[in-house]
Parts: structure tokens; sequence; C-alpha cells
């Protein structure tokens, strides 16, 4: 049999150009729920900062055991992926100047864990990039309802509580609720972010100049969830 000539055979995939590819993210999360609910929120409905650039989302740790999602063990896991990205995109024709590069990330919070500055280290020294809240992901969750500037001494239930109380927040789950448990409040709900990013995104930058010293376990309280959606996501509102 005569073999098909790449012209004439219409099973032939379209070659895609370089600059026509998508950025892949690769995204590994401390929490279960909120921060995968929270992407996949910015994918569906945000805004893209330039037409015709798209990012493909890579959750790499959706299944992971509770003691992997602390801070270094992310960073750890997550260190392989830049080389088998970057990789590919060198196949791909793809180089490091270009708008999509790949680039992966890291989402976690300082809690009550010890390892923040050498996950931060670790994470410089490979390419991982990180996400990082300070005492919670729940700051990011409140800038979108109220600035807040005084500090949490580090404890996230605090965060929390504040988020659970904002006016409207437990009608997000249903008309009729009128409160929800700490279990609940942590799917994020659409009618929490919309029309919401700008006012947060400005909270944000207000509360993270306030911190330059090289101990991150002090910055309290603090947020670049920003730096994620914009220079990960390209992502300018949502």
């Amino acid at each position: 049999m005569a073999r098909d000539r790449g012209r004439d055979n219409p099973g032939r995939a379209k070659k895609v150009r370089p600059e026509e590819r998508p950025r892949e993210v690769y995204v590994l999360t401390e929490g279960e729920v909120t921060e995968p609910g929270f992407v996949d929120f910015v994918r569906d409905h945000g805004t893209s900062a330039q037409q015709g650039h798209s990012v493909l989302i890579h959750f790499k740790n959706l299944n992971a055991p509770t003691k992997r999602r602390k801070p270094l063990p992310l960073v750890e896991e997550a260190i392989p992926y830049v080389a088998t990205a970057e990789r590919a995109a060198r196949k791909a024709g793809l180089e490091e100047e270009d708008w999509n590069w790949p680039q992966v990330w890291c989402l976690f919070d300082r809690d009550q864990h010890e390892d923040i500055p050498t996950a931060f280290a670790r994470a410089r020294k490979a390419g991982v990039k990180i996400a990082y809240s300070h005492p919670c992901f729940e700051l990011w969750r409140l800038l979108h309802y109220q600035n807040y500037t005084g500090s949490f001494g580090g404890v996230c239930d605090d965060a929390a509580g504040r988020l659970k109380g904002q006016p409207g927040f437990a009608q997000t789950y249903g008309p009729s609720i009128k409160s929800v448990s700490p279990e609940t409040a942590k799917r994020v709900m659409p009618d929490q972010l919309r029309d919401r990013y700008k006012k947060a995104r400005g909270f944000a930058r207000q509360l993270n100049a306030r911190h330059k010293g090289p101990d991150q376990n002090k910055w309290d309280p603090y947020t670049d969830v920003v730096s994620f959606v914009e220079d990960g996501l390209g992502i300018i509102d949502y």
C-alpha cells in the first residue's frame, strides 16, 4: 500500500506553531478543596491579559495525602516538573523568553509550618514559583470583601472566621442559608469572587508592600496570589 503524503492525509494533525501553543502551568496546592476550586474559577471566568494567549493547567497533586501537602514536600514534589515541562517546551520550539514558556507553581500557606524559608530557598534554586499566603489562603478570599491590615498572629481560624462573617457570604451557598460550617466554607463559590478581583488585588499589594524582610514567617498578613493569577494564568480580572 502506498504511503500517504502529509498534505493528502486528512487524519494527520495540524502542526501547531510555537507561538500558538498554550502556556502549560503545573499547579500543586496545599489545600485539597479551596485552592483547586479557586483556580478552576479563574480559569473558567477570568479575563485574559492578551487575546490569543491561552493557558493549560495541570493539577499535579489532587490526590496527594495530607503529609505531602506541607510547603517543603510540596516544593520537592514540584521540582521534577520543571525539567519535564522545559524539556517538552524546547522540543516544541519554545524559548525561555517566550510568553508561553511553561511554569510550575506551588500554592501554600504559613499556617504553623516551620520549613517556610527552606521551601522558598529550594523553590528559588529550582525555578519553582510560589504563591504564598500568611496566615492562609482565606486572607486572599477575605480581601475580596474588605481590606485587613492587622496581624492575625499566624492564626488561620481568625481569617476564616472573618471571611465567614462577611455580609452575604453564607448566602453564596444558598439564598436561605444563614451560616456555614468551616468545612462548607472551604468551597469557593463564584459570587464570592466575581467582580471583586481588582479590589482584592489593590488591598493585597498594600499589605505586601509592608514586608521586605527575608523571613517569610514574619510576613503577617501577606498574600501574593495576585502573582499566580497574573504572571501564571495570564488573567487581569474576573
